[in-house]
């Protein structure tokens, strides 16, 4: 079916979450798809949401159950768009950098080259020399990949998606019932933990990140222990210090105590950050999930069989993952639209 055949002009599209995961969803819809009308609808939007509390920056780790090359190709569909992104005028605007720095192991990791260090630049293993300064780390890699931080790019990307003619509306969906009154031709869930209840998916929990900002002008370089709990990461207006990894805990509250234990763990990577002003402290709940869900399913809305895309699921990988996710939604969302039964003309 041709995008312009004009029974399709009236095509509408939902998509549910604000996160870095609905707004890339919604953009690559409302972009490649000009004949449909496509609605955002969040209860929360940044500076209000996970994405806002995530560093930010392109890496990942791999889900067990998922083609090794699907997850290749999202990170370096994510990367690619990220890195355009970063080498254009809009680069500050849209809160896109270039970060290198170290990611350094303990032990010796099974992956000595992870699946996604073809797409990252300058990917190498760390020399004897560079690792003097982390006695407690025997392996290293240096790399340099995009950091992406979303309470700047989440307002460029709302802008950018208005300006494909999308719609935005703060609401807070409780059931997908609650969307069967619009009459819509096609769902698409990325409410991250939210899917928990919106849609009763028992397999997301949260994972608890704390991370402090701190005013380090002088560091250049980001360091992350290959395990996630300890990271530095180097930003556009200041220093992401963290981290923790806390599995079902839902607390959004500041907790003391994981601020001290982060403070220490990065300042025995990076001794300067002990004279490092602390600028804020801040929580968030990664959708954790074993499986990242890209997926479509018919589901009944009242009397009626709607089509539903689900994007969420990402864990700490939403920004690392997002645009690739989001076209693979989006070819999905192409699938249920070419074969819709026509609507009923009354």
């Amino acid at each position: 079916m041709q995008s312009n055949h004009p029974m399709m002009k009236s095509m509408t599209v939902v998509v549910v979450g604000g996160g870095v995961v609905g707004f890339s969803t919604a953009v690559c819809i409302a972009e490649a798809l000009p004949y449909c009308s496509v609605t955002l609808i969040a209860d929360r939007f940044t500076p209000d949401t996970t994405s806002d509390v995530a560093a930010g920056i392109l890496i990942c780790s791999p889900f067990p159950d998922i083609p090794l090359e699907q997850q290749q190709r999202w990170f370096k569909e994510t990367i690619d768009h990220l890195l355009a992104i970063a080498q254009s005028e809009q680069a500050s605007e849209a809160g896109v950098l270039l970060s290198s720095g170290w990611q350094i192991h303990k032990e010796l990791p099974v992956d000595k080259v992870p699946f996604w260090s073809a797409f990252v630049l300058g990917f190498r293993i760390m020399t004897d020399r560079e690792l003097k300064r982390f006695p407690d780390h025997k392996f290293g890699q240096a790399f340099t990949t995009v950091k992406c931080e979303c309470s700047n790019y989440l307002p460029w990307m709302e802008k950018r998606f208005r300006k494909a003619g999308g719609q935005v509306v703060k609401q807070k969906v409780n059931d997908l019932q609650e969307l069967s009154s619009q009459g819509y031709d096609v769902i698409v869930n990325c409410s991250g933990l939210g899917a928990k209840s919106l849609v009763g998916d028992s397999q997301v929990y949260p994972v608890r990140g704390q991370v402090l900002k701190v005013q380090a002008p002088w560091l250049q370089h980001f360091i992350r222990d290959g395990e996630g709990q300890s990271y530095i990461y180097p930003g556009m207006h200041s220093v992401t210090v963290g981290g923790t990894r806390q599995v079902d805990d839902w607390r959004l509250e500041v907790d003391p105590e994981d601020s001290q234990d982060i403070l220490e763990r990065c300042s025995s990577l990076e001794p300067s950050l002990s004279r490092a002003r602390v600028l804020g402290e801040s929580v968030g709940l990664r959708p954790s999930r074993k499986n990242v869900r890209v997926e479509r399913e018919m589901v009944l809305l009242g009397s009626r069989q709607v089509p539903v895309v689900h994007n969420y699921g990402h864990g700490g990988w939403g920004v690392s993952l997002s645009w690739g996710t989001a076209l693979e939604a989006l070819g999905l969302v192409r699938k249920c639209l070419h074969e819709r039964p026509p609507r009923a003309r009354l």
